[in-house]
């Protein structure tokens, strides 16, 4: 539906983006996750014709936005945007709010509203509401209406959920991606919230230093990170030296079947903390190294338990789920699950 190819941006002699290329299908949800500084704000504004790249191609339903020859502004470009906060304008209730842009009659438009505000669960006595008269989660459900009002066939989202508390956060969040599902509006959401991205998305594109280190499904992106940085950005990693060779890898936890029977040679491997299964140690377990708890840092359903062995250059720090047995000094057993992911050099 929209294809992204080559797309460069310098602010200056300062490179923001370089060489962009990205596809995403209708009713689709893609989510550009990285750091800050790293070009996802830069990216969403040319996608919205609030910014224009220095070279590249753009196109939207087979139709181009910009090229060397063609800029269509943004206006009429078909596409909505929720800015950080909703960015209501406060001086217009919560139904002129939504209404803006609306060019039917004002009958029409009355019952456009009470439609958008059913859409998105507003109750319609918020219409003659002020924007600071109603909650952030609210406020994020206007901007959204008031984003669909124009019927886009892409929706982009810039950071929207940023400023809610968590439990709103999420159900916000949740609360957008079926709405969005639901009218067929496809999606891109910027944000820097790994876990934000793996629980929106339905395709992820990992942006750092101006260029996509990786596009894939959640899953993929996840459980088989193209590289190191890739991987501990996403979520808790456990990164480790290994020999690979005949699709196994050897590294201080043990011998771990590899991802990627291709690789050989040094490389560097990574488990996911759930990969690992803590047991109480055994004296009879077979060729089992004794491990041993050196602290708990407990934090409700998760603990972060630091390990030793002797077989190790350094102790291990896993997360875990927290179970009242843990206790320092204990003495436990490692068993992995899974394959380990050999990252790439």
């Amino acid at each position: 539906m929209i294809e992204l190819a080559n797309i460069s941006k310098k602010f200056g002699q300062t490179s923001v983006l370089e060489n962009i290329n990205l596809s995403v299908v209708p009713a689709s949800r893609t989510v550009i996750v990285g750091p800050s500084g790293s070009g996802k704000t830069t990216l969403l504004r040319i996608l919205a014709g609030f910014e224009t790249p220095d070279s590249g191609r753009i196109t939207l339903s087979g139709k181009t936005l910009f090229d060397e020859n063609t800029f269509i502004p943004a206006h009429q470009r078909g596409i909505g945007f929720v800015p950080q906060e909703g960015a209501l304008f406060p001086h217009m209730k919560v139904g002129d709010n939504i209404a803006y842009g609306l060019t039917g009659s004002r009958h029409e438009n009355r019952r456009r509203i009470a439609e958008l505000m059913e859409l998105v669960s507003l109750d319609r006595h918020l219409q003659d509401h002020w924007p600071h008269e109603i909650s952030g989660g609210q406020q994020q459900r206007v901007a959204l209406a008031r984003a669909l009002a124009q019927e886009p066939v892409l929706m982009l989202l810039d950071e929207p959920f940023s400023a809610l508390d968590t439990g709103l956060r999420a159900a916000t969040r949740k609360a957008t991606a079926e709405l969005l599902a639901y009218a067929g509006v496809a999606s891109i959401l910027v944000t820097h919230d790994q876990h934000e991205a793996l629980s929106f998305a339905s395709q992820i594109a990992v942006i750092r230093d101006g260029r996509f280190s990786q596009v894939g499904s959640p899953t993929e992106v996840y459980s088989q990170p193209v590289d190191e940085a890739t991987a501990l950005f996403l979520g808790d990693a456990l990164i480790f030296s290994a020999q690979v060779s005949n699709g196994f890898a050897h590294c201080e936890l043990g011998t771990i079947p590899a991802d990627n029977p291709q690789f050989t040679g040094d490389k560097r491997i990574m488990l996911r903390p759930e990969q690992i299964i803590i047991s109480a140690y055994q004296a009879d377990a077979e060729t089992h190294h004794a491990v041993t708890i050196s602290d708990v840092d407990f934090t409700g359903y998760l603990s972060t338990l630091t390990l030793n062995s002797p077989a190790w250059t350094a102790p291990l720090q896993i997360k875990t789920v927290s179970q009242q047995k843990w206790q320092v000094g204990m003495q436990v057993k490692l068993a992995i699950t899974g394959h380990a992911c050999v990252l790439a050099d």
